[in-house]
C-alpha cells in the first residue's frame, strides 16, 4: 500500500518496502536503521548539517513522555480523534511519535504519517511507532499531495497554515495544541522573578475556520531530580535561562506545577 508520503522530485506517493521506499518512477530513498524513517527534506530547507532538536532534548522529551506525566493531554488527543474518525492522518512535528503511538493505537486502520525535523526523535518514533510513515520534512513544504489527508496533528511546533490546508481534503480537520496561561507556572516561578502568562488568543488561520478549545489543566509532582531536569530541558527556559536560575530549579528535591493545554479545532473552509 503507498503511504501518505510523496517523492519530493515527481510528487507520486511512496511505498516502503523493508530498507528503503519509493515511486513508480523510479526514486528511491533509504529508510534510516535506527527508527526507519526516510530523509525527504530538500536542500533549500536544510538550513544545517544536523536540523531539528538535539539528542539530549529529545532524550530528555522522551524521559519525561514516557513518564506519563502528560497523559490526560494524550488520552483527550485520542478521544478527539478517535470521535473524528480520519482515515489518513499526518502528525505535523511528531517528535519522538508519544502522541502519534496512542492515535495508531486508537484508530489501527488509519493511515498515518509523521514529520519532524530531528533524527533523533524520529529514530525514537519509528521504534515506538513503526506502523506510521515517517520523514525528516519541513512543514512549510510537506511531501504530500494535496487534498490527501483527513486530520492534521499539531503540537507544539512551527505554524503553517497554507501548507497544512494544502493538504487537507475538503472539511478536513486541524487539531493544534499550545500551552495554557499559566502552563509550568509553578517551574517559572521558581526560574524567574517574575513570571509572565502565555499568550491565549486563539489565532486566526488563513483558510481555516475556528469550532471548538479543549482545556486540559492538572497538576504534577515530581520527586526525581532528574525529571524535574527533563521537564527543564524539553522546554525553551533551557536555553534561555540564566545558569543561577536552571541551578536553582534543578537543585530542588521536589517540584510540584501545574499544566495546562488548549487544544484548538479547526476545519478547513470551503473552497
Amino acid at each position: 500500500m503507498n503511504s501518505l508520503l510523496c517523492c519530493p522530485v515527481c510528487g507520486n506517493p511512496l511505498t516502503f518496502a523493508e530498507r528503503s521506499a519509493h515511486c513508480k518512477n523510479g526514486h528511491t530513498y533509504d529508510r534510516a536503521a535506527r527508527g526507519g524513517y526516510i530523509h525527504l527534506l530538500r536542500q533549500q530547507r536544510r538550513g544545517s548539517s544536523d536540523p531539528g532538536d538535539s539528542a539530549e532534548m529529545c532524550q530528555a522529551r522522551t524521559r519525561f513522555l514516557e513518564g506519563g506525566w502528560y497523559a490526560p493531554l494524550r488520552n483527550q488527543l485520542s478521544e478527539q480523534v478517535t470521535h473524528l474518525a480520519p482515515n489518513d492522518i499526518l502528525d505535523a512535528g511528531c517528535g519522538e511519535g508519544w502522541y502519534t503511538r496512542s492515535i495508531s493505537e486508537a484508530l489501527p486502520h488509519a493511515r498515518i504519517a509523521g514529520i519532524d525535523l530531528s533524527r533523533y526523535a524520529l529514530r525514537h518514533a519509528g521504534r515506538s511507532c513503526p506502523q506510521a510513515a515517517l520523514a525528516i520534512a519541513s512543514l512549510f513544504d510537506l511531501p504530500l499531495a494535496d487534498q490527501s489527508v483527513d486530520l492534521v496533528l499539531h503540537l507544539f511546533a512551527p505554524m503553517c497554515a497554507p501548507e497544512f490546508a494544502r493538504v487537507l481534503r475538503k472539511g478536513g480537520i486541524l487539531l493544534t495544541v499550545t500551552p495554557g496561561a499559566r502552563h509550568l507556572w509553578s517551574m517559572k516561578k521558581v526560574l524567574y522573578t517574575t513570571p509572565y502568562e502565555n499568550p491565549t488568543t486563539v489565532r486566526t488561520l488563513s483558510g481555516f475556520v475556528f469550532e471548538e478549545e479543549i482545556c486540559v489543566d492538572g497538576q504534577i509532582t515530581l520527586k526525581d531530580r532528574r525529571d524535574i531536569a527533563a521537564l527543564y530541558q524539553m522546554t525553551p527556559y533551557a536555553w534561555k535561562t540564566p545558569r543561577e536560575a536552571a541551578e536553582r530549579l534543578l537543585n530542588l528535591p521536589e517540584l510540584t506545577t501545574e499544566f495546562s493545554f488548549q487544544i484548538h479545532q479547526y476545519r478547513k473552509q470551503p473552497q
